[in-house]
């Protein structure tokens, strides 16, 4: 593909400045959408989950700014982990001290691996039929989650009406999918959000509380709620350790979609220091007392149209991330989303989760065998079963193997590797 702009070069600075914002446009929405499921879990006013909202935009910011001249320095997005959502999410019921603490070690742990090379052998578990597991289970791990944000409400309305609701957006979502094209497909999750939220204050007006948003100050910090205290929790350390090893996955498909498509020099060296990076970026996550970074794939699309290859374009997307992290105006009025709108969007972008399994799995093997369902199908159905039980159940669990085998996307990723290299090992 031709490109007007190369990797290296500085495109003008009314382009950059455009180009800037769209990348912008595609970054804000999964950090809202994110980071306020996320700062739900443990921060439950408003205030608090404004400033965990105001860390997690200052981190992208960062972390994305040294991906672009010390990492892999492409114009790669940066973006919270779905992964590490799904394994905050069913460590809810520990200590937000034990989690961050496990978020901590494991982004030692990954770049660890990355500078010494251990990570070529932990690659070699993750076959193509596996890591259309490890995308299926975030899609299918989150299924509670998204149940409980769309029939969610503080003012009464009922599930029935917020269910009708999120149908409707979900179908007009799906096609403004099939008929828009170029930026404003690209840019579809921004316009859905607003309009969702649009109409929905507009249909039901006492679940819009303005007063909420203009009590916040236009320029503000972040520093509280900072993780400090250590807790060492051995099962919940080990079930994120099994996270960070899916999450480098992921991060090194990102990166290497982009070295086929840009054919840059130094391709492994670029693979090493992104993912490096990226450990880093989420010690700092688990010290802020937030949900890690990790690159997205969604970069090869957006550059096939702007045709600007350019990682600049980047820097203005920095600096707008920057001015949001400081200011809990500007990030309420954006986060000043329905619950029932961003369980819609979540399902959106979740049924691309699942596209992304579905073409691993058939593409890694000419014909599709029956032993290759078993293998994709039993840690679905046993993820499901975890995810679905009832409290009373769980508790049953040993403490000191709850924190795994209570996870519906832990016993999935275990259940593929042991069915794909023991028990059906070609």
């Amino acid at each position: 593909m031709k490109f007007k702009y190369g990797l290296d070069q500085h495109p003008p600075i009314v382009e950059t400045l455009l180009l800037g914002f769209q990348w912008f446009a595609v970054a804000i929405p999964v950090i809202i959408i994110i980071g306020k499921i996320g700062g739900g879990l443990y921060f439950h006013t408003l205030e608090d989950q404004i400033t965990y909202l105001q860390k997690m935009s200052f981190l992208m910011a960062t972390a994305l700014f040294i991906q672009i001249f010390w990492g892999h320095r492409m114009p790669l997005i940066v973006g919270p982990s779905t992964i590490l959502l799904v394994g905050m999410i069913a460590s809810r019921d520990y200590n937000a001290n034990a989690v961050y603490t496990a978020i901590i070690a494991g982004g030692l742990f990954l770049s660890f691996v990355s500078v010494t090379g251990l990570f070529s052998h932990l690659k070699r578990l993750f076959t193509p039929r596996v890591v259309s597991v490890v995308f299926l289970l975030i899609a299918f791990s989150l299924l509670p989650t998204i149940i409980h944000l769309i029939t969610y409400s503080e003012t009464g309305i009922t599930p029935f009406l917020n269910i009708i609701f999120s149908f409707i957006l979900i179908i007009l979502t799906f096609s403004f999918h099939r008929y828009l094209f170029g930026i404003w497909k690209s840019t579809l999750i921004v316009w859905v959000m607003i309009l969702g939220s649009f109409f929905y204050f507009t249909i039901f007006p006492d679940n819009l509380h303005w007063e909420n948003v203009a009590r916040f100050a236009p320029i503000s910090g972040f520093l509280r709620h900072m993780t400090t205290t250590f807790t060492f929790d051995v099962g919940i350390v080990v079930s994120f350790l099994i996270c960070f090893i899916a999450l480098s996955i992921n991060d090194v498909a990102s990166i290497q979609s982009l070295n086929e498509l840009l054919k840059p020099t130094n391709t492994s060296r670029r693979v090493t220091y992104g993912v490096f990076i990226t450990g880093l970026a989420n010690i700092v996550s688990g010290f802020l007392g937030i949900i890690g970074p990790v690159n997205y794939s969604l970069s090869p699309g957006v550059l096939a149209y702007t045709k600007c290859a350019s990682r600049f374009t980047m820097l203005p997307t920095v600096a707008l991330l920057l001015i949001l992290s400081f200011s809990p105006f500007l990030i309420g009025f954006i986060g000043n989303v329905p619950s029932v709108v961003i369980g819609s969007v979540l399902i959106y972008l979740l049924c691309a989760q699942i596209t992304t399994g579905l073409m691993m799995a058939f593409g890694s093997e000419k014909t599709f065998k029956f032993d290759n369902g078993l293998i994709i199908g039993l840690p679905l159905l046993l993820a499901a079963m975890i995810d679905f039980l009832p409290p009373h159940a769980l508790d049953t669990f040993p403490s000191i193997v709850k924190p795994i085998l209570g996870n519906g996307f832990i016993v999935g990723i275990l259940s593929a590797l042991f069915l794909e290299h023991i028990l059906f090992k070609e």
